[in-house]
C-alpha cells in the first residue's frame, strides 16, 4: 500500500539521517576549510528528506514527515551547542556554519523560485526550515543559562542577513524578541543583540507613530551601554547613512581607545569609496560629508592624545587625498608643473580656511605620512602668478614642515629667491587695494545688490588671505640677501604706513618686522616712527623740511632717529571729517603698539623711545570715553606695565579696580593683565608695596561670584589657580574654599573652561607636596559645612553634587598613593616632597572628633561615617595617633552610639580595618593605662567633656520604631510608686551583666497624687542595686532627683532640708573627687556601692 511504503521510507530516512548529520556537524567542528563542501552534503540530505511526505485526510493534505525528521536532527545538534560558554572555539564554528546553512539553502531556494517562476510568497523548505530554527531559538532568548542566552542570540545574529523571505509575524517576532534582549545583564549577550539588530534595521519598515525604531535603539546602545564592547559592535555593524553618520562621528570621542580608532580605520576609511572603484562616493567620501563633519573628523583625528588614534586618522587623511586628485595628465601631455599637490589643494577647498589651525593640521599630517608628496612638490612660476588662498596656505606649510623636519637643501630648490617674494607680495597687496578702491567706487555710485556686495567681498577677503600666508612665509625665509633684505623692508614699513592694509595683517607685517630687525630696540624705533608719521599726516602737521625719512636705501640697522617737527603754533578746530580720520589712525596706532609690545621684552628704561608713545598715545586713549580706545589704551598699557616694574607697582590696583565698571570682554583683558603683573613683578610687589597684595587678592575673590559672564569667571580662576601654585597666595585656605565653592556650584555645570581648569589644578596642587596635601585636609570639614550651608540656599530648579561625592573628591585629593607615585615618577630624594602617608589617618582623627564634638544632622553623620572606609591607612604608624584613633572610635561607641543601620554597617568596616590593620598595636588596650599616659591627657580631657546621649535622646530616637506599642501612661505599671519599681529593677538584675553607669533621674512633684501620672519623656526605672527593704509599713515615697557629675545640673526638690543638705553635700563632694566616672569603661565597683548608698538613704528620708 502507498502509506506503508512512504512510512517504511520515512524509517529508513530517519536511520540515515541521524548517521549522516551528526557526521557532518563533527567534520564543520573541527575546521572551517571543510564546511561548503558540508553545506552541499547537508543541502542534498534536506533535499532527499523533503520528498519524503505521507498522505493524511485521504489524500487532502500531505504531512511533511522528511523535513520534520531533518529539522529534528538539526535541532539535536544544536541543543548540545548552546550550553558552551564563549570562547570555545568548535561551538563557534557550529553557529557559523549553521549561519552559512540557511544562507546556502535560501539562495538555492531562490534560483529554484526563479527556474520553476513559483510566487516568491508561496513557502518553501528553506522558510519553513528557517522558521522552525527561530522558533527554536526564541526559546534561548528566555533561558536562565547565561550560556544558552549567548548562543542562541549569536546564531540568530549569524541567520540575520541571510534569512531570505519570511513572513511579517516571523519578522516581528524577531524584531521584538532581539529590542527585549537590549537590557541583559551580561555583555556578551548584548553584544549580539547589537549584532542582531544591526543587520535588521537594514530591512526595517516604517514604525508606527510613537514606537521605537530598531535604529532609533542601535544610536542609543552606541552612544549609553556601559560596555565598551557592545557599543563597539553597534558602531561596526550598523549601516551608515545621513541618520548615523553624525551619532558614528559622535564615536571618535568615545572613552575607549579602540573605538576611536576603528571609526577611523574599519568605517571612515573603509567607506571612503564603494568597493575598489574610486569613481563612485561611499558615505564617508570627502565630498559626501559637510564642512562641519570634516573639520570634527580631523579635529578629533588628530588631536586625539593616543598615537594609534592619530595615526588611523592620519591614514583616512591619505585616503582622502587619493580620492579627491585631479585626474593624471593624458599620454604625451607636457606639464612643467608636477601636480602631486592637485589633491592636497582640493582637500583645502573642503575646508574652512578662515580656521586656519585644522587645515594646517590636516596639511602636516599628509606631509608626515605621506614623504612622497612633500620630496615630489614644486612651485614654478606659474604656481606662485596664480596664487589662490589654497596654494599660498600651501607654500607656507610646505615650508614650516622643511623648517621642523631641517630639511634645508629642499626648500631651497623649491622657494624663489627673497626679492622675488618681495615682488609677489607687493603685487598682491596692489591688487587688494584695486579690490578695495573698486569696491568703494561702486559703493558711492549705485546701490549694490546683496550678490553684488558678496562677490566684492568675496573677491577682498580673497587677496586678502594670500597677503596673509605670503607674510606668514616671509617670516621664515633666509635673508642673507642684503638686496632682498632691504626690498622686503622697504616694503612691509610701506605698507603698514597705508591707511588700506586691513588690520587683520597688522601683526604679521610687524612678524616680518622683527624677522628684518637686528634687535628690539630697532623693531622698536621703527615702529614708534611709523606711529608718529601716521599721527602727523592725520593731523596736518606734516613737514617734510622737519622730518628725517628713511630712504628706500637704508638698511634697518641704519634707520635714524625722527626729530619732532616744532608744535609752538596752536592747533587748529578740526572738522568731523579730519577728526574722523586722525580717530581712525590713532585706533591703528595703538594696535600697532600692541604688536609691538607683545613681541618685546626688554624693559621701559633699554628703550626711551617708548615713553613719548606712553604720555601722547596711551594714556590720552585710558582716558577717553569712547570704549574702544579706552579698550586699546588699557590693554597697550597693560603691556607696558610688563616691562616697566616702576609703572607696574603703581598701577596695579588700578586695573583691577576698572574690572567692575567694564564690559564683560574688556574685563578679561583687565583680569589678565592683573595676573601678569602679579606673577611677573612678584618680587618688587612684595618688596615696595607688600599691602597692595591682599588688597589686589580680595578684590579678586569678589571677583569669582561676581563676574558678569562664563569666560570672566573662568579667567579669574584659572589666574587664582595660577597665584596659588606660584605661592602668592596670602591666604590658601579662603582662596581654595572659594574655587571649590565655584567648581562644584550649579550655576558652573555648563561652564566647560572653568570646570575643566579647576579639575586639573585641583590635581596638580594636591599631587605636587604633602603640604598641600595637608592644606586640603585641614580644610575638609569647614569646607564640607560652607558647601552644606550652600546646598541649603538652592533654588528648587537647581542640583548640585551629594554630600558622598564632595567627601570622595577629598579622599581622591589626600589619597598619599597618588602623590608617592608623582614623587617616585620623577624620582625625587627630597625628604619635603616624600608623601605623608598618615595624612589619611589624621583626617579620620579629625572626622571623629568632629562626630564626638558636634551635633550633625543625620544624613551628614552617615556621609561622615561613609567616607571612613575610604581612607587608606598605613602599613605602619605612630603610637600615639593609633591610640588616639582607637580611643576615639570606642568614644564614637559608647557617648555617641549610631543608630542607623546604613551608618553603622559603615564605621563597623571602618573600625575591623582599624583592628585588621593596627592590632598588634592595639592588642592590650587599656583605658586605665591610657589615661596615665601624658601625651594622651589632652585626647581623654576631650573625651570626658563630651556629655553621652541620654536615656531621653534615645528615646526619642527610638519612638519611630516602637509604634503600635503601649505608651507608658497608659499602662497600670505607671500608676505603681517609684519605690517599687527601683526594688523590682534591683531584684531582677541578679545574674546579669553590668550596665551602663548613668545615673537615672526621679522626677518628684509635691502635688503629685497616686492616680495622677505626668510623663515627660520618663526614663527607664533606675537600675541601681539596693538592699531589699520592707515596704509594708511604709507610704509611697516621693520621687526625687538624683544628681550626678554625668548629669545636667539640676537643682533637687527635697521634702525636708536634711535631704536637701545631704544631696547638696554630696554633690559638692563630687565636684571635688579627682576621679571623673564619665568615661569610656565603667566606673569601678565602690563607685557604684556610694551611688547605691545614696539613693538609699534619700529613699529612708521618707
Amino acid at each position: 500500500m502507498p502509506g506503508r511504503t512512504l512510512y517504511a521510507g520515512a524509517a529508513a530516512l530517519c536511520d540515515k539521517i541521524a548517521a549522516q548529520v551528526p557526521r557532518i556537524f563533527d567534520q564543520a567542528q573541527n575546521s572551517l576549510a571543510n564546511h561548503q563542501k558540508n553545506l552541499v552534503a547537508l543541502y542534498k540530505l534536506q533535499v532527499e528528506a523533503a520528498l519524503c511526505t505521507e498522505e493524511v485526510r485521504q489524500g487532502r493534505g500531505l504531512r511533511l514527515v522528511g523535513e520534520k525528521i531533518f529539522e529534528e536532527a538539526i535541532l539535536q545538534m544544536l541543543t548540545r551547542v548552546l550550553p558552551l560558554k564563549k570562547g570555545v572555539t568548535p561551538a563557534d564554528r557550529v553557529v557559523k556554519f549553521i549561519g552559512g546553512y540557511v544562507k546556502f539553502v535560501n539562495e538555492k531556494a531562490l534560483e529554484q523560485e526563479d527556474q520553476e517562476g513559483n510566487d516568491e510568497d508561496d513557502e518553501s523548505t528553506a522558510s519553513r526550515f528557517t522558521a522552525r530554527l527561530l522558533q527554536f531559538f526564541y526559546k534561548g532568548f528566555l533561558a536562565k543559562d547565561k550560556n544558552v542566552r549567548y548562543r542562541s542570540l549569536q546564531s540568530v545574529a549569524e541567520m540575520v542577513n541571510h534569512l531570505g523571505l519570511v513572513d511579517e509575524e516571523v519578522y516581528s517576532e524577531l524584531r521584538s524578541s532581539l529590542m527585549d534582549r537590549v537590557i541583559d545583564r551580561e555583555v556578551n549577550v548584548r553584544v549580539q543583540v547589537a549584532i542582531g539588530l544591526s543587520k535588521l534595521s537594514g530591512t526595517e519598515g516604517p514604525s508606527e507613530e510613537g514606537e521605537q525604531t530598531v535604529q532609533e535603539l542601535l544610536l542609543d546602545i552606541m552612544k549609553h551601554d556601559a560596555s565598551a564592547d557592545v557599543r563597539r559592535a553597534a558602531v561596526l555593524n550598523i549601516p551608515i547613512d545621513d541618520t548615523t553618520i553624525d551619532a558614528i562621528l559622535d564615536r571618535t570621542r568615545d572613552v575607549d581607545i579602540t573605538i576611536r580608532k576603528l571609526v577611523y580605520s574599519a568605517i571612515l576609511e573603509k567607506n571612503v569609496t564603494v568597493g575598489d572603484n574610486d569613481q563612485i562616493m561611499g558615505p564617508t567620501h570627502p565630498r559626501a560629508l559637510t564642512i562641519a563633519q570634516r573639520e570634527l573628523i580631523i579635529r578629533n583625528g588628530l588631536g586625539d592624545r593616543e598615537p594609534s588614534v592619530r595615526a588611523a586618522a592620519a591614514s583616512l587623511l591619505g585616503r582622502w587625498v587619493d580620492v579627491v586628485g585631479g585626474q593624471p595628465e593624458a599620454e604625451g601631455e607636457e606639464n612643467p608643473d608636477v601636480k602631486v599637490e592637485s589633491g592636497l589643494i582640493e582637500l583645502l577647498k573642503m575646508l574652512d580656511m578662515a580656521e586656519q589651525k585644522y587645515p594646517v593640521d590636516a596639511v602636516l599630517s599628509v606631509l608626515t605620512s605621506r614623504p612622497e608628496i612633500f620630496q615630489n612638490m614644486i612651485f614654478g612660476h606659474e604656481y606662485w602668478k596664480n596664487l589662490t588662498p589654497e596654494t599660498a596656505f600651501l607654500a607656507r606649510v610646505f615650508v614650516e614642515h622643511g623648517l621642523t623636519t631641517n630639511d634645508n637643501v629642499r626648500l631651497e630648490a623649491v622657494l624663489p629667491v627673497v626679492t622675488e617674494l618681495a615682488f609677489h607680495i607687493q603685487d598682491t597687496f596692489n591688487e587688494l587695494s584695486s579690490r578695495v578702491d573698486e569696491e568703494q567706487e561702486a559703493r558711492l555710485l549705485t546701490d549694490l545688490t546683496e550678490d553684488e556686495r558678496i562677490r566684492y567681498e568675496d573677491a577682498r577677503l580673497e587677496k586678502e588671505a594670500i597677503l596673509g600666508e605670503l607674510l606668514q612665509l616671509a617670516v621664515n625665509l633666509d635673508y642673507s640677501d642684503e638686496i632682498g633684505r632691504r626690498k622686503m623692508f622697504q616694503l612691509v614699513r610701506d605698507m603698514l604706513s597705508e591707511d588700506l592694509l586691513p588690520q587683520s595683517l597688522l601683526n604679521k607685517c610687524l612678524d616680518v618686522l622683527r624677522e628684518l630687525s637686528p634687535n628690539e630696540r630697532d623693531l622698536i624705533r621703527v615702529v614708534v616712527e611709523l606711529v608718529q608719521d601716521l599721527r602727523d599726516q592725520a593731523r596736518g602737521n606734516e613737514g617734510e623740511e622737519d622730518l628725517k625719512v628713511a630712504s628706500p636705501e637704508t638698511s634697518p640697522g641704519e634707520t635714524p632717529n625722527t626729530a619732532r617737527p616744532s608744535r609752538s603754533n596752536p592747533p587748529r578746530e578740526q572738522t568731523a571729517e579730519e577728526k574722523a580720520r586722525a580717530d581712525a589712525t590713532d585706533y591703528k596706532c595703538l594696535l600697532l603698539c600692541i604688536g609691538m609690545l607683545e613681541r618685546v621684552d626688554g624693559t621701559l628704561d633699554e628703550n626711551s623711545t617708548l615713553a613719548g608713545i606712553l604720555d601722547e598715545l596711551i594714556i590720552p586713549s585710558v582716558k577717553r570715553k569712547e570704549y574702544i580706545f579706552r579698550e586699546k589704551g588699557l590693554i597697550s598699557m597693560g603691556l607696558c606695565c610688563l616691562i616697566a616694574k616702576p609703572l607696574a607697582i603703581n598701577t596695579a590696583k588700578f586695573f583691577v579696580e576698572q574690572v567692575p565698571h567694564s564690559p564683560a570682554s574688556l574685563q578679561e583683558s583687565l583680569l589678565q593683565i592683573t595676573f601678569d603683573i602679579m606673577m611677573v613683578h612678584e618680587a618688587e610687589l612684595r618688596k615696595y608695596r607688600p599691602e597692595i597684595i591682599p588688597v589686589l587678592m580680595e578684590k579678586l575673590l569678589g571677583l569669582v561670584s561676581m563676574a558678569a559672564s562664563d569666560k570672566v569667571r573662568a579667567v579669574v580662576c584659572l589666574g587664582l589657580s595660577k597665584l596659588i601654585l606660584a605661592g602668592m597666595a596670602t591666604d590658601y585656605e579662603l582662596v581654595l574654599t572659594n574655587l571649590i565653592q565655584v567648581y562644584l556650584s550649579p550655576k558652573t555645570e555648563n561652564n566647560l573652561e572653568l570646570r575643566q581648569c579647576l579639575t586639573f589644578f585641583f590635581q596638580v596642587f594636591c599631587y605636587s607636596s604633602p603640604a598641600n596635601q595637608e592644606t586640603i585636609r585641614s580644610m575638609f570639614l569647614r569646607t564640607y559645612e560652607t558647601l552644606k550651608e550652600d546646598r541649603e540656599k538652592l533654588d528648587e530648579d537647581e542640583e548640585m553634587i551629594s554630600p558622598a561625592q564632595i567627601t570622595t573628591l577629598f579622599a581622591d585629593w589626600t589619597d598619599p598613593n597618588k602623590l608617592r607615585t608623582v614623587v617616585n615618577a620623577h624620582d625625587s630624594t627630597n625628604s619635603e616632597s616624600q608623601a605623608n602617608m598618615s595624612i589619611q589617618l589624621d583626617l579620620a582623627i579629625e572626622v571623629l572628633r568632629s562626630l564626638l564634638e558636634q551635633n550633625w544632622a543625620k544624613e551628614d553623620k552617615k556621609v561622615l561615617c561613609q567616607l571612613l572606609p575610604k581612607l587608606y591607612l598605613p602599613d605602619s604608624a605612630d603610637d600615639d595617633k593609633v591610640k588616639e584613633l582607637k580611643v576615639l572610635v570606642y568614644a564614637l561607641r559608647s557617648r555617641r552610639p549610631i543608630r542607623d543601620t546604613m551608618t553603622n554597617n559603615a564605621f563597623t568596616k571602618f573600625e575591623a580595618a582599624v583592628m585588621k590593620k593596627f592590632g598588634k598595636q592595639l592588642q592590650d588596650f587599656n583605658e586605665e593605662e591610657y589615661r596615665k599616659l601624658e601625651q594622651l591627657e589632652k585626647l581623654f580631657s576631650f573625651v570626658d567633656s563630651i556629655i553621652p546621649d541620654d536615656d531621653d535622646e534615645e528615646i526619642g530616637l527610638d519612638e519611630p520604631k516602637r509604634k503600635g506599642k503601649k505608651r507608658r501612661s497608659d499602662s497600670i505599671m505607671t500608676t505603681t510608686t517609684e519605690a517599687d519599681d527601683v526594688t523590682s529593677a534591683g531584684s531582677s538584675k541578679r545574674g546579669r551583666s553590668k550596665p551602663r553607669s548613668k545615673r537615672p533621674r526621679l522626677s518628684n512633684s509635691d502635688d503629685a497624687s497616686d492616680d495622677e501620672v505626668t510623663e515627660l519623656h520618663t526614663p527607664p526605672p533606675p537600675t541601681r542595686k539596693v538592699p531589699k527593704r520592707s515596704a509594708a509599713t511604709r507610704k509611697p515615697p516621693q520621687v526625687v532627683y538624683v544628681s550626678s557629675s554625668a548629669d545636667e545640673d539640676y537643682a533637687p526638690t527635697p521634702r525636708s532640708e536634711q535631704s536637701k543638705k545631704r544631696s547638696t553635700n554630696h554633690v559638692k563632694n563630687e565636684e571635688h573627687e579627682d576621679v571623673t566616672f564619665d568615661s569610656i569603661i565603667d566606673g569601678d565597683e565602690h563607685d557604684d556601692e556610694n551611688e547605691e548608698e545614696e539613693v538609699h538613704d534619700l529613699l529612708a528620708e521618707e
